[in-house]
């Protein structure tokens, strides 16, 4: 298939790209704004791709600009949406991801896709306004939601949490500055991640929503343990209060039962196994 994907340049698109590539699909990358619509309802226009992976957005949850989440996340995927709907008449499949910070703080185990979202913050309002707002041109694409968990890989910004700790072992300093410890997450792969997404482009199951997640959370202090374990250097972790976020969510585990009766089953890393990627690879390499 052509597939057009979107913040195809990020952290998660490079790694997409390479694997629709590694797969025989051909990808298409997006020059234009999705906030200007008009830009992007021309380029998509002139595309005309068979389907489509919309993995661009504002991520970081800490970003300091709120205005970004809903401009980029909710309004910038309408653009999308309109566009592909006036342009686009032999689509496949519309992969749109979202968030598994939708669900918020809940206790009681594994969350899975019935659970009521819950977000606490305006990251995971935009993700939540998204699904709510795609969800209005079902009967007009194609179109598949995913909440990704917590994933991590080679180059992640280092804004982000796990690409963090590694640079400071790659660096071996002897410190750390960290928030809260006594939160859990899971932490998945982006080889996998990519994997998932491709299958469910291509099955193309139309109208379905899918946590993307191991089921596995891990606290700081084990994350920290694992890297230490994995290079031998001792790190001495400081607990910075300004670093400690309202509202923190403080466990996020996810069920995957819906897309295993999908997928079945799909290649996965062991975070120990993401982590000795991470510390043993350099940037020349």
């Amino acid at each position: 298939m052509k597939v057009l994907v979107t913040g195809s340049f990020g952290f998660t698109g490079r790694f997409v790209c390479e694997e629709l590539i590694n797969n025989e699909h051909s990808i298409c990358r997006l020059s234009s704004d999705l906030t200007d619509s008009k830009a992007s309802s021309d380029e998509i226009d002139s595309i005309k791709p068979d389907a489509v992976i919309h993995l661009a957005a504002v991520a970081f949850v800490g970003f300091d600009n709120a205005n970004s989440f809903y401009e980029v996340n909710l309004v910038g995927t309408r653009n999308l949406l309109l566009a592909l709907s006036n342009s686009s008449k032999n689509l496949k499949s519309v992969l749109i991801v979202s968030s598994a910070n939708v669900y918020g703080n809940h206790s009681g185990g594994a969350l899975n896709e019935e659970v009521n979202p819950n977000p606490v913050n305006d990251y995971a309002v935009s993700k939540l306004a998204m699904e709510k707002m795609a969800n209005l041109w079902i009967k007009k694409l194609p179109i598949v939601i995913v909440r990704p968990f917590n994933y991590t890989g080679l180059g992640q910004d280092i804004s982000f949490l796990i690409p963090k700790i590694v640079a400071h072992f790659q660096a071996k300093k002897t410190t750390i500055e960290l928030g809260n410890l006594d939160v859990w997450r899971e932490f998945g792969d982006v080889r996998t991640v990519s994997i998932i997404y491709r299958k469910l482009l291509e099955l193309g199951p139309t109208g379905e929503l899918f946590n993307i997640c191991t089921g596995q959370p891990y606290s700081l202090r084990e994350v920290v343990a694992l890297c230490q374990k994995i290079t031998g250097h001792s790190i001495t972790v400081k607990v910075n209060p300004e670093f400690i976020r309202d509202n923190e969510i403080k466990v996020l585990k996810g069920d995957n039962s819906r897309l295993k009766g999908r997928l079945y089953d799909w290649p996965q890393h062991e975070l120990e196994e993401t982590l000795s990627w991470m510390l043993n690879t350099t940037k020349s390499d």
